[in-house]
């Protein structure tokens, strides 16, 4: 591979205090940053930071740490230039004899050549809308089905509860009974589902912590009671969500789909970039406009006998990218009716009908 003038520092067991700011500039994402992983517990005295500089000015940030042979790289979802990736695994090979394999969990993008041995299994997805320069315009480029129904339930919930109130806090601003109301929606909304929620009491916690540190969250309110709201953190200039609830009890007006949309109009207002739905193929984030990114686990090998050694964990990696391929297909079957073939309708129906199935059975284990 090709490579370009850079110098590298590399500090050991410490992050230095310029880098927050420039893993927020240069990849501006949450599960990049060091205050997700920092209230996430995990960055430890073991944590090492490497910068790349070019031109006096830094062009990559990674954090990492070295279990027995493996380097785990601690950013995720991040975007990151081949040649970088390349720079980076030469110079851990380099530094640490004992390191045979370099981990990163989880990346954006395809990596099309290395010159060290490498496995790219796709694992997971984010749902991203790139945000137009105003509120009008991305309303303007919702379907006309969307558009509508957005205008004709805005309508019915404001004549019907003259009440209603919907107020964004960012940052200081939001309190911890704004995450607390939020959370407490999405677990009963999850229990109508005859489902538990993910968010246990530390979790409950470190959301607070985080949205007083680069939150954004949105409250609607009928008659001073919270019945729906998003929680949100902001990374650079994109947004991403992290709750999105509401009280199933005004399900008629569709006042969760109309929240998450007011919510973006909200970030659009304040020059976002970007609006990260996260993982999830949840038929309202396509509605308003997201699109499907695909992310993958990458794990480079120092050489062709270190990739024989890990064949097992090799296959069982390739093995869980093909399985998530094939779950992808078939969600994506799922949503839409494809009325060109006979086989294409009876997998729309096909899949519906095993996910009614499924649903069914979890109500009666409930």
């Amino acid at each position: 591979m090709d490579h370009d003038c850079a110098t590298v520092s590399l500090y050991e067991n410490s992050i230095p205090p310029f880098v927050n700011e420039a893993l927020d500039r240069l990849y501006q994402r949450m599960h990049s940053s060091v205050a997700y992983h920092t209230i996430y517990g995990n960055i430890s005295s073991e944590t090492k930071t490497y910068v790349a500089w070019k031109d006096e000015k830094i062009v990559a940030v990674l954090l990492f740490f070295i279990e027995g042979q493996r380097a785990r790289v601690l950013n995720e979802q991040l975007q990151i230039d081949p040649v970088e990736i390349e720079r980076f695994s030469l110079h851990v090979f380099n530094t640490y004899q004992s390191v045979r394999i370099i981990s990163f969990p989880v990346i954006e993008g395809r990596i099309d050549t290395l010159s060290f041995p490498y496995q790219q299994s796709p694992c997971t997805q984010d749902i991203v809308l790139t945000l137009p320069d105003t509120a009008q315009a991305y309303l303007s480029g919702l379907g006309k089905s969307t558009r509508s129904y957005i205008k004709r339930y805005l309508n019915k919930l404001k004549s019907s509860f003259p009440s209603l109130t919907c107020v964004t806090y960012e940052n200081g601003d939001i309190s911890e009974q704004h995450i607390r109301d939020i959370t407490a929606l999405n677990r009963a909304r999850m229990a109508t589902r005859h489902k538990s929620s993910n968010i246990d009491d530390a979790e409950l916690e470190r959301m607070i912590r985080l949205a007083r540190l680069c939150g954004l969250v949105t409250i609607v309110t009928i008659n001073g009671r919270v019945c729906a709201g998003t929680i949100n953190y902001r990374f650079g200039e994109n947004y991403f969500l992290q709750v999105l609830a509401h009280d199933p009890e005004y399900d008629e007006f569709g006042l969760g789909t109309l929240c998450c949309y007011l919510t973006i109009c909200e970030c659009i207002a304040r020059n976002g970039n970007e609006y990260h739905f996260l993982w999830g193929r949840y038929e309202y984030k396509y509605r308003l406009l997201g699109l499907q990114r695909d992310l993958a686990h990458l794990v480079i090998y120092r050489s062709r006998l270190d990739l024989l050694i890990n064949g097992g964990a090799a296959l069982k990696l390739a093995f869980r990218g093909v399985e998530y391929t094939a779950k992808d297909w078939a969600e994506h079957k799922a949503r839409r009716m494809d009325a060109s073939s006979l086989s294409a309708r009876l997998a729309f129906y096909g899949l519906n009908g095993l996910k009614k199935w499924k649903r069914s059975i979890s109500r009666l284990q409930a």
